[in-house]
């Protein structure tokens, strides 16, 4: 094979060899540019996901303590005369109540796992205000009114307000940068 030839093969195959390299490089770049977030994207995906669990859970607790409440209420309001078929549907949705902060449990652990302190401590707060309501209004007590029972339950009120407004900043601040 004559030196020139083989020369001159070798030049274009380091020039074709060293093109694809720069376009491939090139190419690499203009992807990374374009599309960063896909990682991240799938992160606050996920963040997003959670937060929704946790809200849905938070509702959960809401809707059991509800029953709980005005059943509750109404066996202070009827004393001996309330039905004791009732009384078992306080007692199952006492229950329930029970069952369902485990989960509440678990939503503050979530939020933890997040790095969201000051979420996990206003739903915590929103437990402990629920629990407080529990010991101070039950079956058979006889020295509260209606107008503390209402205070007790506006504050678990706006303690879960202000608990759901931080969970909505959170979650309005994700989508924007999803």
């Amino acid at each position: 094979m004559n030196s020139e030839l083989f020369l001159q093969i070798t030049d274009t195959s380091l020039k074709i060899g060293l093109g694809a390299i720069i376009a491939a490089a090139t190419a690499w770049v203009v992807l990374r540019r374009s599309n960063p977030q896909p990682v991240a994207s799938a992160r606050d995906n996920r963040r997003l996901q959670i937060l929704e669990d946790v809200s849905t859970q938070v509702g959960t607790v809401t809707h059991i303590f509800a029953k709980y409440s005005s059943l509750v209420v109404e066996s202070i309001q009827f004393g001996e005369r309330w039905p004791q078929a009732r009384r078992a549907e306080l007692d199952a949705v006492n229950s329930e109540l029970v069952a369902e902060f485990k989960k509440l449990a678990e939503a503050e652990a979530k939020l933890l796992m997040l790095g969201e302190k000051n979420l996990e401590r206003s739903l915590r707060l929103y437990g402990a205000k629920i629990a407080v309501y529990r010991k101070q209004v039950y079956i058979g007590r006889k020295d509260i009114s209606l107008e503390q029972i209402t205070a007790l339950k506006n504050t678990i009120v706006q303690v879960r307000e202000q608990f759901y407004d931080m969970l909505s900043r959170k979650y309005d601040r994700l989508l924007a940068s999803a």
